[in-house]
């Protein structure tokens, strides 16, 4: 099914580790490694391409490392995510950058497209701060879950409702195997 990239994944982490340190803390890359399980090289490409577009700043010598650049709050995760993967693109025919020949009388284009932009909409209102706070993601989590579990899978009745199975997302974690 459908998977974050490892590069959206540990970009999400190393911003919390950073945000933990808001307002004045610069976090180092070791610590952040370290915390997160990440080799350093991997998240320097990371950490540039975040700094690059403006989401944390680098402060040089002793006691440096890298702050965010505006408020936890202020910083979505549709934001690093696009930084670093570009929009959500279930489909080659809803890559911008790949695109279809038959996206135009395409039946499921659409579908696709839409589903996309669904994805970014959610990822758009969640925050750092938001992950920093268990509270308000879970008030975030359970406006998903709710619509999801609204909608009758094939072959349910409606009013009843599958179980779900608990994985490392649905239970607030940023763990490694988070599916979106």
């Amino acid at each position: 099914m459908l998977k974050l990239s490892t590069k959206g994944q540990y970009g999400v982490r190393a911003m919390f580790e950073i945000a933990r340190g808001y307002p004045g803390k610069p976090i180092n890359i070791k610590e952040i490694s370290a915390r997160q399980d990440v080799s350093v090289p991997y998240l320097e490409q990371i950490l540039n391409t975040l700094r690059r577009a403006g989401l944390i700043t680098s402060i040089k010598g002793p006691g440096g490392g890298y702050v965010l650049s505006m408020d936890p709050g202020g910083i979505s995760i549709g934001q690093i995510l696009k930084e670093l993967d570009g929009p959500v693109a279930l489909t080659a025919c809803a890559d911008p950058l790949e695109g279809c020949i038959r996206a135009d009388g395409c039946v499921t284009s659409l579908l696709w497209r839409a589903l996309g932009e669904k994805i970014e909409s959610f990822l758009d209102t969640i925050t750092l701060g938001d992950l920093s706070h268990k509270k308000s993601l879970r008030k975030h989590i359970g406006k998903l879950d709710h619509a999801v579990k609204t909608v009758p899978r094939q072959g349910e009745k409606q009013g009843r409702r599958r179980e779900a199975r608990k994985t490392p997302a649905s239970e607030g974690s940023l763990g490694q195997g988070a599916r979106v």
